[in-house]
């Protein structure tokens, strides 16, 4: 699938084009932790904690959930390296609100994951501070975004990290200082970048690294046609980041425009029997290199909601692991996501 020209990047999730192909949940008494998504108050893109239980009640047993950064709600004044603690505050008032809605049955937004710009350097601890101070019940990690490539087809709103980032000095300095406060690192990448996180990961093995959306698998412009040989490269990267003990993966992602996947391009939906075919390949492999104990799946909504509804995705996932023993379901589906973000 080669890249649009004007197409948006992440093409904004379709609640009726979603609707259009509803399916009952498989496994309802799963008990699931959503281990990433996020909240969007965009008014060309609303997904609000309202939206979210929407999409937990929908016949899938959630019961937790890991909200992961994405520039909500930003203070709009004080210094600038501070402002990011806004959205920690604003995603700890939601996690209550959640409590109250569902009378204690849901907890959204257990666990927070927040911004702080690493290349500060050692003068970081001031912001993990802060984030801390906002959220000391919920806040476990940050995620600096690492995604870049000088392919056109990549291109998007504001800049990009500069190549490189993660063996930059000051990037290191302001990373040495996440383990010191107990917290956790979320990698989003692509994949070609792997690799720099695996030099990361042993230089750092006492921080918890999160590989986010099974290391983003590229699948347009200059990768367009060439899954193979994608896959290939991401296999051997993924085996050699799993030999690093810090390192755990989240298995989704994959419903993202810059898969090459296509499903946003139907008519309808499709069914979760397809989405499971053409995911299991990349969600078995990082099952099979870091094991039950160290993977965890994630919606991604709702930006993977482009590709699919949010009960059809889950059903996806429980058909890919429709084999797995009773004990590491329970692991995949929720004990590693707690364990890791201490929920």
């Amino acid at each position: 699938m080669a890249s649009t020209p004007g197409k948006p990047f992440h093409p904004p999730s379709d609640p009726r084009w979603q609707a259009l192909h509803p399916e009952p949940a498989l496994e309802p008494t799963l008990e699931i932790v959503d281990a990433h998504h996020h909240l969007f108050d965009r008014p060309s893109w609303p997904y609000r904690l309202e939206d979210l239980l929407g999409d937990f009640a929908g016949g899938h047993r959630i019961s937790a959930s890991v909200y992961v950064q994405c520039g909500e709600h930003y203070l709009a004044e004080g210094p600038q390296a501070l402002r990011p603690t806004g959205e920690t505050r604003f995603v700890d008032a939601a996690a209550r609100r959640s409590l109250h809605m569902t009378e204690g049955a849901v907890h959204a937004c257990a666990a927070i994951v927040g911004f702080a710009d690493l290349t500060l350097g050692a003068a970081v601890d001031e912001v993990l501070e802060a984030h801390l101070h906002a959220a000391p019940s919920r806040f476990r990690g940050i995620r600096h975004g690492l995604s870049t490539d000088p392919d056109p087809a990549f291109a998007r709103v504001g800049p990009r990290p500069p190549p490189g980032l993660m063996a930059e000095p000051a990037f290191r300095e302001g990373f040495a200082r996440l383990a010191p406060h107990g917290l956790s690192f979320d990698a989003w990448l692509y994949h070609p970048q792997i690799p720099e996180l695996v030099e990361l990961a042993r230089t750092f093995p006492d921080t918890t690294i999160v590989l986010d959306h099974v290391g983003g698998p590229l699948g347009l412009g200059r990768y367009a046609g060439r899954r193979d040989e994608v896959f290939a490269q991401w296999r051997a990267s993924i085996t050699a980041l799993a030999a690093c003990r810090n390192v755990v993966v989240k298995l989704g992602g994959l419903g993202m425009r810059l898969t090459g996947f296509g499903f946003e391009e139907g008519a309808t939906p499709p069914d979760s029997a397809t989405l499971a075919a053409a995911w299991k390949p990349w969600i078995d492999t990082c099952i099979e290199a870091f094991g039950a104990e160290r993977a965890m799946f994630e919606s991604n909504f709702p930006v993977d909601g482009c590709s699919c509804g949010y009960g059809v995705l889950w059903n996806a996932f429980k058909r890919i692991a429709a084999d797995a023993s009773a004990d590491e379901k329970a692991a995949l589906f929720q004990q590693t996501a707690r364990r890791v973000y201490r929920i």
